[in-house]
Parts: C-alpha cells; structure tokens; sequence
C-alpha cells in the first residue's frame, strides 16, 4: 500500500498475537530504522521478542495484551526540539510497519522500563516507545475534530493544504487530544502545539501527516 493508504487504514492497537515477526520483515524494518537514525541523529533501537515491560500493571491499565516487540524513540538531550523529531520519524516507522502488514501503539506512560534490552549513552534519554506486531485486530479509527477546529482554513485555501489536513486529522496524538494548530498563509505553514501531554511528539507526528497528504514541494514550514 502506498503512505496515503496507510495513513486512511493505520489505527492504534493494543492487543498482539504471538506470532514472531518473520526475518525479512524484520530485515525490512531494521533498514528502515537506520535509515531514520541517519536522518534524524536519533538512537532509535528495536526490541525484539521482550515481553516484560508490556507485563506490568501499567501495561495492564493500558489494555495491553501479548506486547513483546516494541521500538524505543531515544536521541541525545541536548538534540534541538528531540520530542517532536521523536514524533516525526517514529511516524515513518510507523507508517512503514503497515505497510509491512504489522501493527502498532505509541506508548508514553503505560510500559515498565526494561533497561537490559537497549542501551543509551549518558547524555541520552528515552522519549517514548511503540509497541509493534501482528495484531489481534486492525484497531478503530478515533473520533476527530474538524479542519476549522485546527486551522485557518477558509474557501480560498488550496487544495493541497485542506488535503494536507485531512491527513494531519489521521495522525495519532495522546489521548485523541489533538492539540496542535496548522495555519497557512502565502505559501508558509506553521504547525503549533497545544498544551497536553507529549504534545510535542504528536506534533512531530502531525508534521508527518501533513506534509504526505500536502505534498512537500507545495509550500514551505515556517
């Protein structure tokens, strides 16, 4: 499927059968994070077949259920806005786990640190985590605000940028909060988070949305 495609069908989802993850999705997915932490400068490491720190009572109040795979979003403190380039690549992966058939939960709170499984350098730290596998379901879409409810968006908007809304509208955020703001004006958007928790992360991830279903090439971020 391609990214728009994954972007409509991807849904959170928190309760994964115990079928391993096969080699050469595995291999797809391992490329695809070093790819990323090219890019981005960030330590992004897999975990693979752990199931303790989905085990906790934590995990439990989350409805976590058969979690052993997840990816850790982790990058230096001192990296400029790390929880929203956390939120903009761990989206890709995200994205590129269905086009892969996996499923996938970002996870701020409801998880036990496990710290044996991954390792971080002293001036690192763990931003959030998310959880991935083969699903037991393909998760439901979350109730949604309206394009007016997060832009400036009127009847003279172009195209691209009521297009690249719908698909910030797709992106998850903790809580279904969606609390951010896209506004456009001459040819320069700018993409503001509220307040709330990992705001900053759900805004990297609605930078993403925004910029596939927009195209990049048809404006410039402020």
């Amino acid at each position: 499927m391609d990214l728009l495609t994954a972007m409509e069908q991807r849904h959170s989802v928190r309760s994964y059968s115990m079928t391993s993850i096969d080699k050469n999705t595995l291999n797809l997915l391992k490329g695809m994070i070093d790819t990323c932490n090219k890019e981005s400068g960030l330590h992004i490491q897999l975990v693979i077949e752990e199931p303790l720190a989905f085990s906790s009572r934590l995990a439990r109040y989350g409805n976590f259920e058969g979690v052993k795979n997840y990816i850790v979003m982790a990058g230096r403190k001192n990296i400029p806005n790390l929880d929203e380039t956390c939120g903009y690549y761990g989206e890709k992966l995200v994205l590129f786990a269905q086009q892969l058939g996996l499923n996938t939960c970002w996870v701020g709170l409801t998880y036990k640190r496990i710290d044996s499984f991954y390792t971080l350098e002293k001036d690192e730290k763990v931003v959030i985590v998310i959880s991935i596998g083969y699903g037991n379901n393909q998760g439901i879409p979350h109730n949604s605000k309206s394009k007016e409810d997060i832009s400036n968006i009127d009847e003279d908007s172009p195209s691209w940028f009521k297009k690249g809304l719908k698909y910030a509208l797709l992106a998850p955020t903790a809580l279904n909060q969606q609390k951010f703001i896209i506004t456009y004006v001459d040819g320069i958007v700018e993409a503001k988070a509220g307040f709330g928790p990992f705001a900053k992360v759900d805004l990297g991830i609605v930078k993403y949305h925004f910029e596939l279903g927009a195209g990049i090439d048809n404006f410039t971020w402020k």
